[in-house]
């Protein structure tokens, strides 16, 4: 892959057309003609046919809209506009914009070939390019990685040092969503059991059995362990199945006058289960789903989160939650341990925590968390929200772990 910033690497394959002097039948009484070549312009040039038809070629890019040839003989700055010039009348430009290379774009290429080979192995190599804007070949390493040790590299390859840049790069991240299947499997991610949609809170270890965390009600039958299969994320799709579920405390009535769930109520302090992962499928404990960034709606992963700890959230902190629907949202806690009816049933989850962030369907069950810069502290999981999407409902992690045991979630 090739990353540029004014830069666009022109990649259609295009021929120049050589012809002789047409022969007739008449006998020449002088010298034979030396045939004139036709030189065929270029309507979508690209740089290895170049290379082979322009002498001193050393790249060719397009500049904000200007196409821009390197030459290492400025003098073929003529025949560079005679094969680019209708390209660069295409694009708008009045004529071709010819630099002085200091590398042939054939030496370039192979330098490139070699360094590309070796490179990788050295480990926080991101990309290695042949950058036509800078008639140089590039190298993006991760940061901290070692420039020096690039450098050496190329320099045993016999490289010039001056053909070589090497610089910082982010590392590159295969595009996937929320709702696609993603292995290792993180927090965040869209779940499917028998006709539904929820999304992952968090992985944990509970008695050294590999499982993850959703919302009770993101099981078959809310409170109570029926055996809910999940699958990530679709059932349809191949090598979905990752888990079943094996905690899910039954919801239970007041039982006495200091009983604390409400008369004629069935009460938990946490909407949470809890599913034991099947053989072989690989998780990231602690691992959380990153999207580019909060309340913008994106659900394309970016990266992830780190979980380094639990808890010790106060009214006032900005809590971050990333489920299947809306993605990454943030906002601010507004109330604690609120004893919370269930609209529509008989249920009140007892002592949990308000968020002024967005939320939707099928965000049910996912990772809620502050994010101190230096890793997250998993604060629980969400399970509600108000019907206008703004605001979120959670269940604390110690009642989770008061609930369905101690869990080591990083």
């Amino acid at each position: 892959m090739r990353f540029r910033t004014r830069a666009v690497r022109l990649t259609a394959v295009t021929l120049l057309a050589v012809a002789g002097a047409c022969s007739d039948n008449t006998t020449s009484t002088g010298p034979e003609p030396t045939p004139t070549p036709i030189v065929q312009a270029l309507q979508t040039p690209d740089n290895a046919s170049l290379s082979r038809i322009l002498p001193g070629f050393g790249g060719v890019f397009v500049d904000h809209g200007v196409p821009t040839v390197y030459l290492t003989d400025v003098s073929q700055g003529g025949l560079a506009e005679q094969l680019l010039g209708g390209f660069a009348r295409s694009r708008g430009a009045a004529r071709v914009r010819v630099l002085a290379a200091r590398f042939a774009y054939r030496d370039l290429d192979r330098w490139f070939q070699q360094v590309s080979a070796d490179a990788f192995e050295q480990g926080g190599v991101v990309f290695v390019d042949l950058d036509e804007a800078a008639n140089r070949v590039l190298v993006g390493v991760e940061r901290g990685a070692s420039h020096a040790n690039i450098r050496s590299l190329a320099a045993r390859l016999g490289v010039p040092a001056e053909a070589l840049t090497v610089r910082d790069a982010d590392p590159i991240h295969s595009v996937a969503t929320l709702q696609d299947q993603v292995r290792p499997v993180v927090a965040g991610l869209q779940i499917n059991f028998p006709g539904f949609l929820c999304s992952i809170g968090f992985n944990a270890v509970s008695g050294g059995q590999n499982s993850f965390v959703t919302a009770s009600h993101c099981t078959t039958t809310q409170g109570g362990v029926e055996g809910t299969q999940y699958f990530q994320s679709l059932s349809g799709q191949p090598n979905s199945f990752i888990g079943t579920e094996v905690a899910d405390p039954v919801y239970v009535r007041s039982k006495g006058k200091n009983a604390p769930c409400p008369k004629g109520r069935r009460c938990r302090f946490s909407d949470s289960a809890r599913a034991a992962y099947a053989a072989g499928v690989s998780f990231t404990l602690g691992g959380i789903a990153r999207t580019s960034g909060p309340n913008n709606g994106s659900i394309v992963m970016t990266g992830t989160f780190t979980i380094v700890g639990e808890g010790g959230e106060i009214v006032g902190d900005a809590a971050n939650k990333v489920g299947r629907t809306t993605g990454w949202t943030q906002g601010i806690i507004t109330n604690t341990c609120v004893n919370t009816g269930v609209s529509g049933s008989n249920i009140v989850q007892l002592c949990q925590n308000f968020v002024d962030a967005g939320v939707g369907g099928g965000d049910s069950g996912s990772d809620v968390f502050l994010d101190t810069g230096a890793g997250v502290r998993l604060l629980g999981v969400l399970w509600g929200g108000n019907g206008a999407g703004t605001q979120f409902v959670y269940s604390p992690i110690a009642n989770i772990e008061q609930e369905l045991g101690p869990l080591t979630t990083y």
